[in-house]
């Protein structure tokens, strides 16, 4: 039998220790380089390493704790109740509810404690609370949920994030320090703890919208500051705290609030929003690419029907299998050629992992390549070497696929093809190969177009249609697993029309949360984005504009390698390292030599550092 992976039993306990902590059987654990999640019944925990390092069990377990706690202490009823309408309002709502349940678990059990603190110091460093140097950069909604934590369990915040919360913290304290401090006493009643949350954001200048607008049918029960307010006010407020979550939720799914929303801090004592503890670890750096999509003018009508789906939940698997077929007949075809350019690559990224030789060492294995140094003077010291490992960086590379309709046919079955052969090829040298489409699920707009027109068509709506983006295979799952899902490309019907510029942030935020230390993105497309109902509402350009800025961001202010290639269509103008080619046949060739080329240059780069080295020791030695 094959051995079974090392991170196995150790899934299985964290698995078993979150349910047993939050007290539901059936919930399920699951383990992946998404970001942590917590839906339902279902909690998305880090993926660990193989080796299992300390600190990091400590953080997978220290997600499990949270999502545990979350389950046993939390009553989403009340958290809805309670929860402002507001969006910056609503982040520091969720990041005082959050540090309640962890202070429960933090106060009743060491080594959850231990867990969550884990888990916390790491969610500041992704988050860039250690770079923060003014509080444009320290999102007041971590802020506040540090404090909270430290009111409620005496700890301090992690070191990594003590900048940061200074940099808040008079603000609060001088605001809402007297309130904050009555939250202790409230620690295992949620709604106390709410009504006590709420008056801290009117406190902080967060409760203009007055307070909780449900609480009329609480029989009487109301807080002390609404009493006066609230009669007269129920019917209204409730219609618009139901109206503003509904417009909460569509604003969650939009890519670029995440990123708008942290650049709104203002100079003054204005608080700013921030991400959702909810949604995950995310990295947060002010000079990130999108940073500055506010000055962008581009727009999301609405991001209701997106959606990213799996290639095997778009078709079943009777009709996956009989697509996988076909595309293999096809490939027999070109599978020589493309072969072997693939072994080419292969021998090159071999070649970087193999075991290297430092020369001209005063000890070790005798050089013979030098042994007419020893014929002339025995005690030259310049003369031996000796092996040691190649320091071949972790890679993973994205294969960002064109699924629009004028890919359909060839084109879109050679592109299939040859990601199949570098997915398996790459897989072999031990290269994380993730495969990616895109594409939207209507003409015309779809229902993004339908609600255009039923709210009454406003102007300058922004984009226009539904995406849909696909996953034919995760970087973590193995090539046989996902092999048949290549097969859905030939699928009619799926490929509609292209929005590229969104897709590559999509795939770009993706590809930022693997672990791998040099990550590459490689984008095969026929042409620039086009999507009829959003052009026709729109300037002309107002794609490929967006297209244009997402692109020079992930090539100016981030490590991703980008390239792409153009079938039929020149892409150089849009991309610094690409090629076009004009038929479809020449894909194999382009997509290797394209990551020949950025493989060689990094051994070229690796050779040179290796020989300023060699050079420096022998000028030290002389």
């Amino acid at each position: 039998m094959k051995p079974e992976n090392p991170t196995e039993p150790f899934k299985r306990a964290v698995g078993t220790a979150v349910r047993a902590l939050a007290g539901e059987p059936e919930l399920e654990v699951v383990y992946s380089a998404e970001p942590p999640q917590l839906v339902g019944q279902k909690a998305r925990l880090p993926l660990p390493s193989r080796n299992l390092p300390p600190h990091e069990v400590a953080v997978v377990r220290g997600a499990g704790d949270a999502y545990a706690l979350k389950l046993a202490y939390h009553e989403a009823k009340i958290h809805a109740q309670f929860r402002p309408a507001s969006t910056e309002a609503a982040a520091l709502f969720e990041a005082a509810e959050q540090a309640r349940v962890e202070a429960i678990g933090t106060l009743a059990m060491k080594g959850v404690a231990e867990n969550l603190a884990a888990n916390l110091e790491a969610r500041c460093g992704t988050r860039g609370l250690a770079r923060a140097r003014d509080k444009t950069e320290a999102p007041l909604a971590d802020v506040l949920g540090l404090i909270v934590r430290e009111k409620l369990t005496g700890e301090l915040p992690p070191e990594t994030a003590r900048g940061a919360v200074a940099l808040w913290r008079d603000f609060i304290e001088q605001r809402a320090g007297k309130d904050l401090d009555k939250l202790a006493g409230a620690l295992r009643d949620q709604k106390a703890f709410a009504k006590l949350t709420r008056t801290v954001l009117k406190d902080l200048n967060f409760g203009e919208d007055a307070d909780h607008e449900s609480e009329s049918g609480e029989g009487g029960e109301k807080d002390d500051s609404t009493s006066e307010q609230q009669s007269s006010e129920d019917q209204e407020s409730t219609g618009d705290s139901a109206s503003a979550d509904a417009e909460l939720e569509q604003t969650e799914g939009e890519h670029s609030d995440e990123n708008a929303a942290e650049m709104r801090a203002q100079d003054s004592d204005e608080p700013s929003d921030a991400l959702d503890p909810d949604e995950g670890v995310k990295p947060w750096r002010p000079d990130l690419p999108f940073s500055n999509q506010d000055a962008w003018g581009y727009k999301i009508y609405t991001a209701e029907f997106d959606e990213v789906v799996d290639a095997q939940i778009l078709c079943d698997a009777e009709e996956l299998a009989r697509l996988r077929n076909f595309l293999d007949q096809q490939l027999q075809a070109m599978q020589g050629v493309v072969s072997r350019l693939a072994n080419k690559l292969q021998r090159l990224l071999q070649a970087q992992q193999n075991r290297s030789w430092d020369f001209d060492l005063e000890e070790g294995l005798l050089d013979s390549a030098r042994l007419t140094r020893v014929v002339v003077d025995p005690m030259h010291p310049l003369s031996f070497k000796q092996e040691k490992e190649m320091n071949f960086r972790d890679t993973v590379v994205t294969l960002l696929l064109d699924n629009s309709g004028s890919m359909r046919g060839r084109p879109i079955m050679v592109a299939a093809m040859c990601a199949d052969i570098l997915a398996r090829t790459l897989e072999r040298c031990a290269v994380k190969v993730e495969i990616l489409g895109f594409t939207t699920r209507a003409w015309k707009g779809g229902q993004s177009r339908e609600k255009w027109v039923a709210d009454g068509k406003p102007p300058h709506p922004g984009r226009l249609n539904d995406l849909r983006h696909v996953v034919y295979k995760s970087a973590d799952e193995p090539w046989r697993r996902a092999r048949r899902n290549l097969g859905l490309m030939m699928r009619e019907g799926l490929l509609k029309e292209n929005i590229d510029g969104e897709a590559l942030m999509w795939a770009y935020n993706r590809l930022v949360l693997r672990p791998e230390q040099r990550k590459i993105m490689m984008v095969i497309s026929d042409g620039a984005p086009v999507d009829d109902s959003t052009l026709s509402v729109n300037a002309g350009n107002y794609l490929e504009r967006h297209f244009r800025r997402v692109i020079e961001d992930i090539e100016n202010k981030s490590s991703v390698e980008l390239t792409a290639i153009g079938i039929g269509h020149d892409v150089t103008r849009h991309y610094g390292k690409a090629v076009t080619i004009v038929d479809a046949e020449q894909l194999g060739g382009a997509m290797t030599d394209q990551l020949i080329g950025l493989f060689a240059v990094e051994q070229q780069q690796r050779q040179r550092r290796r020989g300023r080295r060699a050079g420096g020791r022998r000028a030290t030695m002389r």
